[in-house]
């Protein structure tokens, strides 16, 4: 749904943002940290009420400049799954990269369909028919901006409560991201695959930002990786930015971590219950030196007990039903502290 209250948006106030852009000479663009677009200049003022030519001189300029560190941006418009980021502008040329749905880039030129992107680490070349540019991109990524917390030191504590006593729920390495929940007097609440913790603000910067491509090699797999494992694999990754709903099994629709794993490894034929800390229990536990794509990872509460599910792709990457933020994503496989790996397919 979150999808078409964009799209209806976009069109209303791009129209708006033409008008407003046709009053004097293009306004040159600029990158910005975090500059919300237009929030006191929505459909409903632009259209509802009137204004004087400043005013909309002014809408404008803050549709221009808000975005995100991004001077020209594109928003990934597909419907599910993933757009292909290939290395030449042409569907036969190598894919050297994916979109997730909603993910941002910079567009460096358009050309005959395609546009040239950056996305995080991926340069390439996308169609623009499932690409949203110009004022419709800005109009998006203010819906799709995230708050997230940079951890900035390695070995952060992640507590259960607000405080340097209580208990640790697991420890995150320099780099990772947190999902944002609200800023307290020394302390920042974040979310963890949906569990509510604490860290200290000390450690962490608290940034917005948009969802960036894969690489593909973050997707590659190791010598000697049999059939069954890749299919595995490439199957999960299909789910990629599908929500998360606790106590779903649905892969399309929802899924937990639980379920979301259940799913994936019944379409190969494995039966596993519905519950992290039964799954870890069938299978062979194995040690995260000798982890394989298609191994699962375990990751545990404060009291040690695991509450979450991850399925090792390779590459020192996860995918996992995280929250239902996020959704189906990918994470390093240590992005929190490991307690189990379990080796379910013996081949």
């Amino acid at each position: 749904m979150r999808y078409f209250k964009v799209k209806k948006r976009v069109a209303m106030v791009s129209a708006g943002l033409v008008c407003c852009l046709a009053l004097e000479a293009p306004l040159t663009v600029c990158a910005s940290e975090g500059t919300s677009v237009l929030q006191t200049a929505g459909v409903a003022s632009l259209f509802e009420t009137t204004h004087t030519t400043e005013e909309y001189k002014e809408f404008a300029q803050q549709a221009q400049g808000a975005s995100w560190g991004y001077t020209n941006i594109g928003i990934a418009n597909v419907e599910s799954g993933n757009l292909n980021v290939r290395e030449a502008p042409s569907t036969d040329s190598k894919m050297v990269g994916k979109m997730p749905k909603n993910s941002a880039c910079e567009v460096l030129e358009m050309m005959d369909g395609w546009a040239h992107i950056t996305s995080g680490e991926v340069e390439g070349y996308v169609s623009t028919e499932f690409l949203f540019t110009g004022p419709d991109a800005k109009l998006a990524a203010n819906d799709l901006v995230r708050t997230v917390v940079l951890v900035n030191t390695d070995g952060l504590n992640v507590r259960d409560e607000a405080n340097t006593e209580s208990a640790v729920l697991t420890q995150v390495p320099k780099g990772e991201e947190l999902e944002y929940v609200e800023t307290l007097e020394g302390w920042i609440k974040v979310s963890i695959d949906g569990e509510e913790a604490y860290v200290s603000a000390e450690y962490v910067t608290v940034e917005q930002r948009l969802d960036t491509a894969i690489t593909m090699t973050e997707l590659l797999y190791g010598q000697g990786v049999s059939d069954v494992r890749v299919e595995l694999v490439e199957y999960a990754k299909q789910f990629l930015g599908n929500p998360y709903v606790w106590g779903g099994t649905s892969l399309t629709k929802g899924a937990d971590c639980s379920g979301f794993v259940l799913s994936v490894f019944k379409k190969f034929g494995v039966s596993l219950s519905h519950h992290s800390g039964s799954q870890a229990k069938e299978g062979v536990k194995i040690s995260a030196s000798d982890l394989k794509p298609g191994d699962l990872v375990f990751y545990a509460n404060s009291s040690g007990t695991i509450n979450h599910v991850a399925i090792y792709i390779g590459g020192g990457k996860v995918i996992h039903a995280s929250s239902p933020t996020t959704g189906i994503k990918i994470s390093n496989y240590n992005y929190r502290t490991v307690v189990r790996c379990v080796r379910v397919l013996q081949d």
